[in-house]
């Protein structure tokens, strides 16, 4: 819609405000898709770029901290670390935050452990801006900087100690930075009416609010030392046995590089353990630093016995889960037939493939070589997942065969509307259609009751509704059941809606969406 539309400055889907995220992730994703032709290609590389980016950044400033070796070392953990590579195989903001968090990072520590490097410290502020506008947390790295102080302060050795005058020079890159969307976006909201709401919204609520009362993703305090960490952030944290002795004497020789690290991966997960709101994917910017802190040790550790009985019997679960879980499913046709619903594919075949796989690395290298070992498990798991696992399930996870079904049912009408929608559905749609606003499940009585009204308003409309809204409005309605997508199941309704709800509703919030056109392959 960017590319369509020329409009750069704010997002909108379906042509109401999105205000949950900055423009810069989406104008990364615009440009990609511009350059390649491609909605599939397009979305994919930032992340792809994002990933490969940070991997040569925790090599650089390993090989300039500690050497070759410790930073091959630590790249080839990065890498082994699930959640990292995990991320940066999917389409998603995180992993290009990943990204500009690890450039800010690599900026100041540039300067204030490794150097002095002046212009790479003010970059550094300057990325922690562009991460503002790309995702409200971008200014994370900055926070390195108060337990460097800390230390410095205290006669830790740093490459340049006094970096507060600096500092000034790198909040004005910093400003600057953010300036580029933000000053245009003040001017155009200044005029009021739903550009002020928006401006309101990604200002407020979607930061401070949503980091202090959020009102999804709730989880218990320990959510991520307890669950996220121990799991996704393995093979690395499992190394923690041995790394901790090294860690401690090196503070006990006031190894500032090693202190500042750790404490920024404890910051980093203390202050998302703060907010109400909680996912696996937030603490995924501290990985690459638990890396570089991890750095200077693995040459070491990769080669001990211990370690390596420990990577293969990581590999050796991974491989057994997997042929445990087709064998269950073999078994369990009823299991195996939830999985068919939910995301159209056959558990079987993917999960026989990927032990197959997985064993053949196992068999070839055994505990001598365990990281390799695991290495071609994760390898083996990635690359099932990609092309035995994601053609299959595209049709249903992108909602592109939820659309078809949606498309023959409501051709006999002139006019569909979409209440309570999920994004991609107006990706996958190909005819016009209206909506009622983005992300609206906060006030989702009003969505149904607008809907409603936008219904009742002229003959030979459709609309489709989910269950909970079909039951609050559209009970009275004609409908057909169109079965189930997005964990929810789904009714093309026509006719008469409840009258008290078509009376509430607010006809004027429907908008109108005109799908684009070819221009871009979304099958390439």
């Amino acid at each position: 819609d960017m590319l369509r539309s020329g409009d750069w400055l704010i997002p909108r889907v379906g042509g109401d405000l999105y205000a949950d995220k900055p423009p810069v992730f989406f104008w990364m994703l615009a440009a990609s898709m511009a350059l390649t032709g491609s909605v599939r290609i397009g979305f994919l590389l930032p992340s792809l770029l994002a990933g490969i980016g940070a991997t040569l950044l925790v090599y650089d400033l390993l090989r300039r901290a500690r050497g070759r070796e410790a930073a091959l070392a630590g790249a080839f953990m990065l890498l082994l670390t699930f959640q990292f590579t995990w991320q940066m195989r999917h389409a998603q903001i995180d992993g290009v935050l990943c990204f500009l968090t690890t450039l800010s990072l690599y900026g100041l520590l540039r300067h204030a452990l490794l150097g002095p490097a002046p212009g790479w410290f003010v970059a550094g502020w300057a990325v922690a801006g562009i991460g503002v506008i790309t995702k409200g947390v971008g200014f994370l790295p900055l926070l390195a900087l108060v337990p460097f102080a800390i230390l410095a302060r205290r006669g830790w050795p740093a490459a340049a100690p006094a970096v507060g005058s600096l500092s000034l020079a790198g909040l004005a890159a910093m400003l600057v930075a953010i300036g580029i969307w933000f000053v245009p976006m003040m001017l155009a909201t200044s005029a009021g009416g739903d550009l002020l709401a928006y401006r309101n919204e990604i200002l407020f609520q979607q930061t401070v609010t949503r980091y202090a009362d959020a009102w999804h993703h709730h989880e218990p305090v320990w959510y991520y030392v307890g669950k996220v960490i121990p799991l996704m952030w393995l093979p690395l944290i499992a190394l923690l046995p041995w790394l901790w002795p090294r860690w401690r004497a090196a503070l006990r020789a006031r190894d500032t590089w090693v202190a500042v690290l750790l404490a920024w991966v404890v910051i980093v997960v203390a202050f998302f353990t703060a907010s109400t709101g909680k996912r696996g994917l937030y603490v995924l910017p501290a990985v690459p630093a638990l890396a570089m802190v991890a750095g200077p040790w693995l040459p070491e550790l990769l080669r001990a016995r211990g370690t390596r009985r420990l990577a293969f019997a990581l590999g050796t679960a991974l491989v057994a889960v997997a042929a445990l879980a087709a064998v269950y499913f073999a078994v369990n046709g009823k299991a195996a037939g939830r999985i068919v619903d939910d995301f159209g594919i056959r558990p079987l075949l993917p999960l026989l493939v990927a032990a197959l796989l997985g064993a053949i690395p196992l068999a070839l290298l055994r505990v001598r070589d365990g990281w390799l070992a695991y290495a071609g498990v994760l390898g083996a798991l990635f690359v099932t997942i990609g092309f035995v696992v994601n053609p299959r399930i595209d049709a249903v996870r992108s909602g592109r065969a939820f659309m078809e079904r949606l498309e023959q049912a409501s051709a006999p009408f002139a006019e569909l509307g979409l209440a309570s929608a999920k994004e991609q559905y107006l990706l996958e749609l190909r005819r016009p259609s209206y909506n009622f606003g983005h992300a609206r499940w906060r006030e989702r009585e009003e969505e149904a009751s607008d809907a409603a009204a936008w219904l009742a308003e002229r003959p030979g409309r459709a609309l489709l509704v989910e269950k909970r809204a079909r039951e609050a409005c559209f009970a009275q309605a004609q409908s057909i059941e169109l079965g189930r997508a997005n964990r929810q199941r789904w009714y093309l309704v026509w006719g008469s809606p409840n009258p008290d709800c078509a009376r509430r509703g607010d006809v004027t919030r429907s908008r109108l969406y005109v799908p684009p056109n070819a221009a871009l392959n979304t099958d390439s």
